[in-house]
């Protein structure tokens, strides 16, 4: 891309999202550079400088902007702050990350605070770290339930319940009828071909 001033300009003051990555605007009254997206004022335009990547602006002197975050590119785990923490949160756990660790484990896996990781689930997942984990394993039951031959008892420990008890408790309650009866209705056809 050509920089061309009056084009990113007009980018930046419009906080244009297509342009984001693609330029950035140092601001030679404060030493800071800034992604086109960036929430603060926009600066004048005799202030302004632009380079074709944060790397030349550092070169140039300028200070990445604390706002906007400038020296990570558009929608990398930096760019996206807690979406990332929640988004790694959620792959470990779905690999069975709280089978065998706690969730302050996994905070640490995770380089937060347990505290913080369970206030990071109660905002975006509207569930506790745990209470998806008690999801997935119930899916796995399930699926194990309705696809497999398997003893009943061997599937508990295979979906990671610590008892034969809990299995039946956690199906129950997820799926409203315990895994004999779910196999006798559902999945009876799909485990004879197993």
């Amino acid at each position: 891309m050509t920089l061309d001033f009056q084009t990113c300009y007009r980018a930046h003051c419009d906080r244009d999202a297509r342009y984001d990555g693609r330029f950035f605007t140092a601001v030679t009254s404060t030493g800071i550079f800034c992604r086109p997206v960036c929430p603060a004022v926009a600066p004048k335009p005799e202030n302004c400088r632009f380079f074709p990547s944060a790397a030349a602006a550092i070169t140039a002197g300028f200070r990445p902007c604390m706002r906007c975050r400038p020296e990570s590119a558009p929608h990398s785990p930096a760019w996206n702050g807690v979406k990332t923490t929640v988004a790694r949160a959620l792959k470990l756990i779905e690999q069975g990350a709280l089978e065998e660790h706690g969730v302050d484990q996994l905070a640490q896996r995770l380089g937060v605070g347990e505290r913080y990781l369970r206030r990071l689930f109660a905002a975006h997942v509207g569930a506790s770290p745990a209470a998806v984990a008690r999801i997935r394993r119930a899916r796995l039951a399930r699926q194990l339930v309705a696809d497999t031959a398997r003893p009943l008892a061997d599937i508990a420990f295979a979906a990671g319940f610590g008892s034969v008890r809990a299995f039946n408790a956690a199906f129950r309650r997820f799926y409203g009828a315990p895994p004999s009866a779910f196999r006798k209705g559902r999945g009876g056809a799909a485990a004879a071909h197993t």
